[in-house]
């Protein structure tokens, strides 16, 4: 109905990108928030909250415009990974 209110999945790799289904509801399940509606088939599915139009984008990445493929946070936790990779490796040895 014209009450509907819809999302639209923003995510741009995923295959429903810039479409729009009428929302069912909106849980955190499975630790994050998701939003839930019918696909084309009829079939009740969700998708990550954070994939739709239906929370505000990240304030960084309004701001960074494109510039940043990365949010620092996202750096710290890489660099992390690296170091814990790296002892690893030099354990093993």
């Amino acid at each position: 109905t014209d009450q509907s209110q819809r999302v639209r999945v923003t995510h741009p790799f995923h295959p429903w990108h810039g479409r729009e289904f009428v929302l069912v509801t909106c849980r955190r399940n499975w630790g994050e928030d998701r939003v839930y509606f019918h696909n084309e088939s009829g079939r009740l599915v969700s998708l990550p909250a954070g994939w739709t139009n239906v929370v505000s984008p990240d304030p960084f990445v309004v701001v960074a415009a494109g510039r940043s493929a990365l949010r620092a946070q996202d750096l710290i936790e890489l660099a992390r990974l690296v170091r814990s990779f790296s002892a690893a490796s030099d354990s093993e040895s």
